[in-house]
């Protein structure tokens, strides 16, 4: 008996390891998944979501990793891959490679004095030189690819300059807020460094570290990379504003932060100035919000960050199998009014590129027809649909082709919070399926006028869920003024709404829930609903007029003597 249970015992091990041995394949979810994902990412290979599914793109870059570490094609992983995957600490690089850990081998190269070329993130010519020549100097082969050891090598207290004295610090590390963003031809990109806040002499920290060491790259500062924004660092942005055609004020405002790190044809301290000014930053900032379905435009406000909302329109992006590529992307302008996937055999029109493989365009088309469009492609406008681009009405595509120029950041975003009010408050037409265009909808009324400190709307009386109208309005206002609120000010009480309720009940020792009572009401507009004290006026005290006497000078005038019949 014990040897059959020992026999059974051995077979269930057996086949939990068979199991455990399982690759991974295309579309499977799970943790494993998330782990591969995550890794995968930090080498390089994957800049989509991290999601836990196996979709496309994580079989793509995992195939772009087998292949750089010989272990063949496809991209299932088996237990051996995945152990190698997660013990490599380096990709390889060769021509052609681009990517921000590029960046950081170009930084390092810089600081050994190997490479004297853009920091761009490009493997190019340049780059592959100064890795020769770094691995001729420490004994390696000198292919010009920077394998996994001439990278260890290279980022290790091992590392030579190229004249003969050991670093005495390590480079700078490059940034984690760097984005990669094609600049409109397939085969390149350009490196964004999202502006943060404004420098000027005095300051101090991370920020001025970054900035005078992107001035040290281009040659016009040679001072220590200190973090501290002193005479030598304001000389060198004066130096370089004057250079690139920018008001000279020593200062680093968004204009001369875009100049220093996110302009593809910035000029260095070595060659001409620029001979006219630079052109105005682009109109609008457009936000694709993938939590909410939403697309907003903002304009710029009086000081020039862009805040303004001038549009805001329903759209789908990809799905979780095919998501949108997030981050900053700065559009090319290369535009077409129809466009055909070859890949998918559908149509769409005004289509606008955001980067080599995604772009804003209509809902889609079966034929290049404006009366053969895919209804399922317009119901499902609002809800994750695309295979990557963003999906929008044909009007909303229209708008953008029309008005958005080069230059503009397009911001594909993951992480903005669920918005109920929002979402309802953008309303899908009715399509007309004759002419295949939407149903004209009545424009919205306009919105009511909130003055902060101003009585509310008066009688009170009990919100709640599902209630609409100036009342609400003026509660997701003041909510919103108060930091409970985050959502769009709507005038339609949702879920939203609901929670910032709750949240600034709790907050005051309210009964928690989520309807605004007129107790509520009362406590939330206490200081507005307070009497204006003024003080009682107090009589004064006048003299009483003196008693009337006879003038001696005055004359009687004399009663009328009656006419006699």
């Amino acid at each position: 008996m014990k040897r059959w249970i020992l026999l059974i015992g051995l077979l269930i091990l057996t086949l939990i390891g068979s199991a455990a041995a399982d690759p991974i394949r295309l579309d499977e979810t799970s943790e494993r998944v998330r782990s591969v994902q995550e890794q995968l990412a930090r080498l390089g290979y994957y800049d989509g979501e991290i999601t836990g599914h196996y979709g496309t793109q994580s079989y793509n870059a995992m195939s772009d990793f087998r292949a750089d570490f010989g272990l063949g094609e496809g991209g299932e992983a088996d237990d051996a891959t995945i152990a190698q995957l997660m013990a490599a600490k380096y990709r390889p690089m060769r021509l052609g490679t681009h990517g921000t850990d590029v960046k950081r081998l170009q930084t390092r190269l810089m600081y050994l004095g190997y490479y004297g070329g853009k920091v761009s993130g490009n493997y190019l010519s340049a780059t592959s030189e100064a890795i020769k020549v770094f691995q001729t100097k420490m004994g390696l082969s000198a292919t010009g690819d920077a394998d996994a050891l001439t990278q260890e090598t290279l980022f290790s207290d091992r590392a030579v300059a190229k004249v003969d004295k050991a670093a005495a610090t390590p480079a700078p590390p490059v940034p984690e807020d760097v984005v990669e963003v094609p600049d409109g031809d397939e085969d390149s990109a350009v490196v964004t460094v999202p502006f943060k806040k404004k420098l000027a002499y005095g300051d101090s920290g991370s920020q001025v570290k970054l900035l005078q060491q992107r001035l040290t790259d281009l040659g016009y500062y040679s001072g220590p990379i200190s973090g501290s924004y002193q005479g030598h660092t304001r000389n060198a942005v004066k130096a370089f504003q004057k250079q690139n055609a920018i008001t000279v004020n020593g200062k680093v405002g968004k204009d001369t932060w875009n100049a220093i790190f996110n302009d593809p044809y910035v000029v260095r301290a070595d060659e001409a100035a620029k001979a006219t000014p630079r052109p105005e930053q682009p109109a609008f900032h457009l936000v694709v919000d993938v939590t909410n379905q939403i697309v907003t435009v903002y304009a710029r406000d009086e000081e020039g960050e862009y805040t303004v909302v001038v549009k805001e329109m329903m759209c789908s992006s990809g799905t979780t199998s095919n998501p949108s590529d997030a981050g900053d992307f700065v559009l090319s302008g290369y535009k077409v009014t129809w466009c055909y996937f070859p890949t998918w055999g559908d149509y769409a029109q005004y289509w606008t590129r955001i980067n080599a493989g995604i772009a804003f365009h209509s809902v889609i088309y079966n034929t290049v027809s404006t009366k053969d469009l895919s209804i399922r492609s317009y119901e499902r406008l609002g809800r994750r649909a695309s295979h990557g681009c963003v999906r929008l009405q044909v009007a909303d595509a229209k708008w953008i082709y029309d008005y958005v120029e080069a230059g503009t950041i397009a911001t594909i975003s993951y992480k903005l919070p669920a918005d109920p009010e929002l979402k309802a408050s953008i309303i899908k037409p009715e399509l007309n399926r004759k002419t295949m265009l939407p149903v004209a909808t009545p424009q919205p009324t306009q919105e009511p006028i909130y003055i902060s400190g101003a009585r509310p709307p008066l009688p009170l009386a009990s919100l709640k869920k599902g209630d609409s109208g100036e009342a609400v309005w003026w509660l997701q206002k003041k909510l919103a003024e108060l930091g409970y609120y985050t959502g769009k000010c709507s005038g339609t009480f949702l879920d939203g709404t609901q929670e910032a309720v709750r949240k600034y009940q709790q907050a005051n020792g309210l009964r928690a829930d989520g309807v605004a009572g007129v107790d509520t009401l009362k406590h939330l507009y206490a200081k507005e609903l307070s009497p204006i004290l003024t003080p009682t006026p107090v009589p004064i005290a006048t003299p009483a007029p003196a008693p009337q006497t006879a003038d001696p000078t005055a004359t009687r005038t004399p009663r009328p003597t009656p006419k006699v019949p």
